[in-house]
This record gives C-alpha cells, structure tokens and sequence, in this order.
C-alpha cells in the first residue's frame, strides 16, 4: 500500500524586531511631520511671508508709522497744539503780566520781616515813599515800601489753617464751614479791590497804582486777621477785642500813608483848575475810606472763629 506523500508546509518565519541594544547615531526623520505647537499657534518668532515679528498690536502700529498719511496728520495735530497754547498764552498775557507778578514776589526773609513789623507797628516809619531806579520801582527786597504779595499769599493761607484750628478746638469743625471761610475771605477782598478800581476810574486818577497793588494793599490785612484771631485763643475774648483795636488801628495808619504817597501825590503834581480842591477832596474821602473799612471787614471775618 502505497501512502501519498505528506507535504509538510513551512512555518512562518518571525521578523526581527528592531534591535534595541546599540543607540542609534542619526535619528531617521525623512518621514516624520514638521513639529507644531499644541494650540495651534506657531512659535513666537516664527516669521511667515515676511510679516512683522510680534503680536498684532506691534504691526498696528509699525504700519501706523509707515503711512505717510498717519505721519503728516501727526504733524499737523502738533502743530496746532503748539498754536493754541502760544495763543493762550499771548491772552493770558493781555492781562496778567508774568514779569509784573515775579515783581511782587521777589522778596526774602529779611524784607518779610521787616514788612510784617511795618504792619504791625507802622508809627515810627517815617520815609513811606516807594524808591525807583531808572524808572523803574526796586524790588520789595530792596524797598520796604514796596507792595507785595507773598506776604497777603501766605497770610492768607494761615488765617484759614488757623481758622480750621479755632473751628476744630470749638467742636465745630467741618470741611463746608472752612471752605466758607476760604471763600469769604477771597470774595471780600476781590469786592473791596473792584470798589477801588471802580473809584479810581470815575475820578480819573492817574497814578501809578496797578491792580496787582490794590491786591496787595487790601490782603495785608490777613496779618491783622491772624493777629486778631489768635489774641483771641490766648486771651479770650478781652483778647480779642484788643487785639482788633491795635491790629485796626496798625492797618488804617498804614493805608492811610501808603495810598496817600501813591493816589495824593499824583494828583497834586497833575491837576490844576478850579475843581482841584474838589477832586482832591474826594480822592482824601476814598483813602480814608479805604482805611476804615478794614476795621469792619476784619471784624466780620474774624468774630465767628472766637466764643
């Protein structure tokens, strides 16, 4: 019997895998994919097409410097910026004069001194006569009759601190009532100086009197003020009372001398006729005038600080 061969199939054979023992020299990236960031975004730095590197806030404005268009508006915005404060400026200019107002505050601490004792104790002055040099008035550190207006500046300052003193011992303090006081003050003394000029005005005085020296005159009495005010806080009433007669009577005698040397004097040298009498007459009353109504004012802005 005769038996059919038997074909005996091949067993398949296993690939190797790969061989993991040696390191490999090169990596094989022919195949691989070019790396890109997880969210999407290519890395800072990466140019594409040329565009600006950085965000999209610096190519707005690389490309706002880069137009012509932006760039000559810019210039032209500049331009009329500086226009309009040379004409602001030249407007302010019209009316208050900077190197007039340096005039009235070029002082130093000897003049400050020797001004505040004239205020004070003004009876034993005897030269009141403002000194010139070359037409031209000297500074208030050279002239102690030279107006000024550091002192009515600071003056002014320390009667309301003194006043938010007075009000805060007396458990009345408030920021409504010092700004009260703050305005008051101000208001009367810009009233007296529109009063003054108003006068001047309708009798036709023509002196050297500016508008910055009405100013001064009429805030010196802040001196009086804060001398009176704190007679009262040391003193009381009684001290009060006799500290707004003498700082009263110090700033009347004072007026009196300064304006005489500047209102009286002017018209004396300028004015002749019948009606000269008359006019200086009047121009004496508005002096006069003027000098009594510090007493009041000064009363009426310091007597609701002392109970």
């Amino acid at each position: 019997m005769i038996v059919p061969p038997v074909h005996s199939h091949p067993k398949p054979r296993a690939r190797a895998g790969p061989h993991t023992g040696d390191p490999l020299l090169f990596a094989d990236t022919s195949s691989a994919a070019p790396p890109m960031n997880n969210q999407g975004y290519y890395t800072p730095g990466y140019n594409i097409g040329g565009a600006p590197v950085g965000g999209p806030e610096d190519a707005g404005v690389n490309n706002l410097f880069a137009d012509p268009m932006a760039s000559a508006a810019m210039m032209y915005g500049s331009s009329l910026a500086n226009q309009g404060k040379d004409i602001v400026n030249k407007e302010i200019s019209r009316y208050v004069s900077v190197n007039k107002l340096k005039y009235f505050f070029a002082v130093d601490s000897k003049y400050v001194m020797k001004k505040l004792l004239l205020l004070v104790f003004p009876y034993t002055h005897q030269d009141w006569e403002v000194r010139y040099h070359r037409d031209t008035p000297l500074t208030p550190r050279h002239d102690v009759n030279a107006p000024d207006l550091y002192i009515p500046s600071m003056a002014f300052i320390t009667y309301i601190l003194l006043a938010g003193m007075a009000l805060g011992i007396q458990k009345r303090f408030s920021p409504e009532v010092l700004g009260l006081c703050a305005s008051t003050a101000l208001v009367w003394v810009v009233i007296e100086v529109l009063v003054m000029l108003l006068c001047l005005y309708i009798l036709s005085v023509h002196s050297d009197l500016s508008i910055f020296d009405l100013f001064a005159y009429s805030g010196y009495k802040y001196v009086g003020m804060i001398f009176t005010v704190l007679g009262g806080l040391l003193f009381g009433s009684d001290g009060y009372f006799v500290a707004l007669t003498w700082s009263s009577c110090a700033l009347m005698f004072f007026i009196v001398r300064s304006l005489k040397m500047k209102i009286l004097s002017s018209f004396s040298h300028n004015s002749m006729g019948a009606g000269a009498t008359a006019k200086s007459r009047l121009r004496l009353y508005i002096t006069v005038a003027s000098a009594a109504f510090q007493p009041i004012i000064i009363y009426w802005l310091t007597s609701h600080l002392v109970r």
